[in-house]
């Protein structure tokens, strides 16, 4: 509890740290743009003056040599220079904005709302307007924050997913560490029980007696093995999926209420798949307990394999309640259920077997509320 509580506040720690961060960088790009935007204020103040010096200099008398090159060196800060209402000169501006009067005037509207305007006085009725944008770096540092947040929160969702697999892959490794120790505890009283029904075969036991208790016997080795198989990487065999389907689904028909209605449907011809007979089986079981626990034990059952091309379709539905669209992929995640003593592992368990062991695929391929839920297995045959 203590540990929790502890891995709770370094979370809030980092989560504020790195707000705090977001925040002095944020703080700091507006202050940097607004020195530079000052800046250039001074600039297009000095290249204004230098422009007043030169129209007001005798060409004779006066040196104007410093006021043409503080003119000439603007190379970057867009300008446009009015004289009642009028353009009488433009300096960094595209050569397509200038020759068309309808983009110059929306370009010098742009201008306007960037920058207050600088008056220059040449006399006593000559009144002169610039108007300046900002340069390209000015414009590059205002989308700098974006860039720098867009980085930040792809780190962040890099550690995000880094810190999500690494907790998946220790649940994993749990989970897979439980079902060998269920298998190791199963196996010694089943040891003893195969010693037992011995005896009584001995003893000469009535026969369907033995019978039953045998294959309920074969049904926990059966058990045993499925859990024996989680986590490490099973054998796969080319076997026939129309038989080693129906062997499972016959086995559940005979022990469910005749409340539900079973059916089974596929080709004749043998299809051919690589599989694990005990993890087949178990996804087989999975799906059906599944539909029948969605029916509330009453209804229709029916399990369709259709052979297409270079794939096998296993189709199990049923007549339960259904599920609602947004759920279609979460019923396969781990510790998801809508039953109120569900440990929500059953079908990711069977996206598992089905994906991670056997490479093909699982999704709900329709359901619809009240009135049922198709969920389709894909295979690659050989």
């Amino acid at each position: 509890m203590q540990f929790s509580e502890k891995r709770n506040l370094t979370r809030w720690i980092i989560i504020m740290a790195s707000f705090v961060i977001v925040i002095l960088i944020l703080w700091n790009t507006y202050s940097f743009f607004q020195i530079f935007k000052n800046d250039e204020r001074v600039k297009m103040e000095v290249w204004a003056e230098s422009l007043k010096t030169l129209l007001n200099a005798d060409p004779l008398q006066d040196d104007v040599e410093l006021p043409r090159q503080v003119i000439s060196n603007n190379k970057t800060i867009p300008i446009i220079l009015t004289e009642k209402n009028v353009i009488i000169n433009t300096a960094n501006i595209d050569e397509s904005i200038i020759k068309e009067k309808a983009k110059l005037a929306d370009f010098l509207e742009k201008l306007k709302k960037q920058n207050d305007p600088i008056v220059i006085r040449i006399g006593p009725e000559q009144v002169q307007y610039l108007y300046y944008g900002n340069s390209s770096l000015l414009n590059k540092l205002k989308y700098y924050p974006i860039a720098l947040l867009l980085i930040i929160f792809l780190f962040g969702a890099l550690v995000y997913n880094f810190y999500r697999s690494t907790k998946m892959a220790t649940q994993n490794k749990l989970w897979a560490g439980m079902a060998k120790e269920t298998a190791h505890q199963i196996g010694t009283p089943l040891s003893s029980l195969i010693g037992w029904l011995e005896i009584m075969k001995a003893d000469n036991v009535d026969e369907t007696t033995i019978a039953e208790i045998e294959k309920d016997v074969n049904r926990l080795q059966t058990i045993t093995d499925r859990f024996s198989k989680i986590g490490s990487e099973p054998i796969l065999e080319r076997l026939n999926i129309i038989a080693e389907t129906e062997q499972s689904f016959d086995y559940l028909k005979s022990r469910f209420s005749k409340q539900v209605e079973f059916s089974f449907n596929a080709p004749k011809r043998p299809i051919m798949v690589s599989v694990n007979p005990a993890l087949h089986s178990w996804t087989v079981e999975n799906l059906v307990k599944n539909a029948i626990d969605a029916m509330k034990g009453k209804g229709k059952i029916s399990v369709v394999i259709e052979n297409e091309n270079n794939l096998v379709k296993i189709l199990v539905s049923d007549t339960g309640k259904g599920i609602p669209k947004n759920q279609f992929k979460r019923i396969f995640e781990p510790g998801f259920t809508t039953k109120k003593r569900g440990w929500g592992l059953g079908l990711s368990l069977t996206k598992r077997i089905v994906e991670e062991y056997h490479k093909g695929k699982i999704k709900v391929l329709h359901s619809e509320i009240g009135k049922g839920t198709t969920i389709q297995i894909s295979f690659k045959k050989g």
